[in-house]
């Protein structure tokens, strides 16, 4: 599981953004605090995985906590400066995401990150794994930052792990089975991945002749 914790000052922000990690499969809230020093006394005692953390807080920046803190960390912040997002990003976060924004905008960023915590396995890699597993990380990165309408960032993400698990290419029936969703709802969401570049379409003729659209993950 990744452990994460939540700094944030509003209460109300707060839980929303612990809901919205704990919804995320692999991940477990394992603390939400109000302040800086809350959050460094709680990292000590939790050691936590991923950190988000807002930049305003009453007693410091959320950036100063960058680096201090042995975790990942995402900035959630209302402060545009860029040089806000320099520093950030300069002291190590793995991403900013900025307020106000949709929930389905940090949701993606999560599951991107818990895309990438597991692609990178345990022990040793290689260039490849490591290019392989950044390039995960910014999947959650939309141009739009949201889903497309309609679609859930659950649902993606399940299609996109049957894919990613299958030794061989995959039907939208396949992918229905596999995820519990209709056969109907898989197209959609395989047609975007189609569309986004992550996804190859090819095509396997039957006993009766007519083609049938397999569907087959690009590493």
């Amino acid at each position: 599981m990744i452990r994460v914790l939540v700094v944030e000052d509003d209460f109300r922000v707060a839980r929303l953004h612990a809901d919205l990690a704990a919804a995320v499969p692999g991940m477990e809230v394992v603390g939400v605090v109000h302040t800086a020093a809350d959050a460094l006394a709680r990292a000590e005692a939790e050691r936590p995985d991923l950190v988000l953390v807002d930049e305003y807080l009453p007693d410091e920046r959320g950036t100063s906590l960058i680096g201090r803190i042995d975790a990942a960390v995402i900035l959630i912040s209302a402060e545009a400066d860029a040089a806000v997002i320099r520093r950030a990003i300069a002291r190590g976060a793995v991403n900013v995401v900025l307020k106000p924004f949709a929930p389905g905008v940090l949701q993606q960023r999560l599951l991107a990150f818990g895309r990438f915590w597991d692609s990178l396995g345990s022990g040793q890699t290689d260039q490849r794994g490591v290019d392989r597993s950044l390039a995960v990380l910014r999947e959650g990165d939309s141009p739009a930052g949201a889903m497309p309408k309609g679609r859930s960032a659950v649902t993606a993400d399940a299609v996109r792990e049957a894919l990613q698990r299958a030794a061989d290419a995959l039907t939208a029936q396949d992918v229905a089975e596999a995820t519990g969703v209709s056969r109907a709802t898989a197209q959609r969401y395989l047609a975007d991945l189609v569309a986004a570049g992550r996804v190859e379409l090819g095509l396997r003729y039957g006993t009766t002749g007519r083609p049938e659209h397999r569907y087959t993950w690009r590493a």
